[in-house]
């Protein structure tokens, strides 16, 4: 059996610091690795925002067939997927956006969401469902607004790196976790549990929301440890400068179901680091398997 303090000096090797959590989704039990650490949550916020759109859908306060217009994103960032990657504004239904949104993380598709549901109206959706320990403050081009964006390579890791506190503090905004959007890994499996388990949300709606998440285009991080021929996994994925995310369920040929959440923040200064996302999912993996063999 591995201690917590080893997985944390196997990320720490990896240039990590992270909270983990990963719960039985039938009896309830987890083991968890600082789970109640609060930190900007990137593009997992754009679940949340997913949940609450198709919520109104249901409530027949959006119809998810209606047409919106939205602006082409900013084409010369690399990366971004969808719309946000057009030159010119395309004429989407509300429903699309919502998997534009949530299964190719598309920036510009989460905007126009959040035009129609704005970050406080997404909080007060999620507390009418009993669903806590998110603030949700801004929308997706905030993030491309900010100045560490304007920097070259390595040196806005640098910055993002070099200013951010023991607290969680930041002079970038959406790094800084008093002003950005923020969740611990123990609310976003609530939420996770939510979703797969039922409770609150019109099973319509979550099953819609399990499907997006199946879809998910973003399959580099903790996939490989979980996709096999007797397990599916389902999730979405969050990334901004040093923090690299990711919340999903494993499901088991067996009926078993896992909430797994990995939140983390990188102390080396690159875009591209492969053994952080590998020990990331070995991390993962390993509270996976240790839980799931009690």
């Amino acid at each position: 059996m591995t201690s917590l303090r080893e997985w944390r000096e196997r990320l720490d090797d990896a240039g990590l610091a992270g909270s983990f959590l990963v719960r039985n989704l039938d009896d309830g039990a987890e083991l968890a690795l600082d789970a109640d650490v609060e930190l900007p949550i990137a593009s997992l916020v754009k679940l949340p925002l997913a949940l609450a759109t198709l919520d109104r859908i249901s409530r027949g306060e959006l119809d998810g067939a209606q047409p919106v217009e939205v602006a082409p994103g900013r084409v010369d960032t690399p990366g971004p997927t969808g719309i946000t990657r057009f030159h010119h504004p395309a004429r989407v239904a509300v429903a699309d956006l919502v998997y534009l949104s949530t299964s190719l993380s598309d920036s510009a598709a989460t905007d126009a969401l959040f035009d129609l549901t704005p970050p406080g109206r997404v909080a007060a959706v999620l507390r009418e469902l009993g669903i806590d320990g998110f603030t949700l403050r801004h929308r997706m081009d905030v993030l491309m607004a900010t100045p560490a964006e304007a920097l070259a390579g390595g040196l806005r890791h640098d910055l993002a790196i070099g200013t951010t506190g023991r607290s969680g503090g930041s002079p970038i905004a959406e790094l800084d976790v008093a002003r950005a959007n923020t969740a611990t890994a123990r609310s976003l499996a609530g939420l996770l549990a939510v979703i797969w388990t039922g409770g609150t949300i019109d099973a319509a709606v979550a099953a819609r929301l399990r499907q997006l998440l199946a879809a998910n285009v973003h399959r580099n991080r903790l996939a490989p440890e979980f996709v096999s021929d007797a397990s599916t996994w389902s999730s979405k994925t969050g990334t901004l400068l040093n923090l690299r995310h990711e919340a999903g369920v494993v499901e088991h040929a067996d009926g078993g179901r896992f909430a797994v959440v990995a939140l983390t923040r990188s102390q080396v200064a690159a875009a591209a680091q492969p053994a952080a996302e590998i020990a990331m999912g070995r991390v993962a993996r390993g509270l996976h398997d240790e839980l799931r063999g009690r």
